[in-house]
């Protein structure tokens, strides 16, 4: 998943662990180098013109998705799924992404357990100025089969993402508008407004990202239908430099309708392996014997 996306919203300062030097009230835990989007307060929006706000935006936007994050990650994790009177589902699984030539992005999520969802697989190909493709592998039918681009509204395996979620979205889909600046879990973030361009482009109306403006991450992301509703959130709770590449650790995606949350933890997560174009096939996301060889 090459950009990051995801928080709770329950006034936790997230925790950064890093030697370097981070201003704004993010409370550095520990000294470490080795991978689910603010002090002061709510600024008015400048009165620039509305072209010169426009390119700010865009600019932002584009520093965001241009900020390092390695050739290619694998990641070992947990999602947890939250719902109000019933016990935390915990699944384990495998996140591979890679940036390959020609600006595709590529994943491959597998789940390891629990047995209702053991091998279970989604398999993304970004492709630049094009629609992306997406395969879900389901064992209990031992065959893939293709999202169409209509369901990216759809959730994945009955979590808060969408299948849009896990997809890479390049600046140029969005038209995007810097509003000021506001504090945020103990850090002044940036705050970038993104619409699409193309209503049909996206199952979201708009999306408000709080950015940190030194590791260009999301703290924050509010999630707008086409109605213009906030339906869901996204938060960050922790972040790492993990091998020179800042790292989102632990985060959650919260339906504001229901309540329900998904917690996104990294237990382990490597950079620039050079993983090979096999890994990125439907031949691997149907045979989890061959991506098994790559886990960290």
């Amino acid at each position: 998943m090459r950009r990051g996306r995801c928080s709770l919203a329950d006034g936790r300062s997230p925790e950064v662990v890093s030697g370097s030097n981070l201003p704004y009230g993010i409370r550095v835990v520990s000294d470490r180098v080795s991978i689910f989007a603010v002090c002061a307060s709510l600024v008015a929006v400048l009165l620039w013109a509305p072209a010169v706000a426009a390119e700010s935006g865009r600019e932002l936007a584009q520093r965001v998705y241009d900020r390092p994050d390695g050739r290619d990650a694998t990641t070992q994790g947990r999602m947890i799924l939250v719902e109000k009177g019933s016990q935390p589902r915990i699944r384990h699984m495998y996140v591979y992404r890679r940036d390959s030539e020609g600006g595709r992005v590529e994943s491959l999520i597998r789940f390891t357990s629990p047995p209702d969802i053991e091998n279970t697989g989604l398999l993304t190909l970004d492709h630049p100025g094009a629609e992306s493709d997406q395969w879900i592998y389901l064992p209990a039918l031992d065959r893939s089969r293709r999202i169409a681009s209509s369901r990216k509204g759809g959730r994945f395996v009955g979590s808060d993402l969408y299948y849009e979620d896990l997809r890479d979205r390049p600046v140029e889909h969005d038209d995007h508008r810097l509003l000021g600046t506001e504090s945020i879990m103990g850090a002044e973030a940036q705050v970038l407004e993104s619409v699409p361009v193309d209503d049909s482009n996206s199952v979201y109306g708009k999306r408000v990202s709080w950015i940190h403006p030194q590791t260009l991450l999301p703290l924050r992301v509010d999630f707008f239908d086409k109605a213009g509703k906030l339906v869901k959130r996204s938060s960050v709770h922790r972040i790492e430099k993990i091998d020179g590449y800042w790292t989102v650790m632990d985060s959650t995606v919260t339906d504001l309708a229901s309540g329900h949350q998904t917690r996104l933890i990294v237990d382990k997560i490597a950079y620039d392996r050079d993983l090979p174009d096999a890994l990125f096939s439907r031949a691997a996301l149907e045979d989890p014997e061959r991506e098994r060889a790559y886990r960290p």
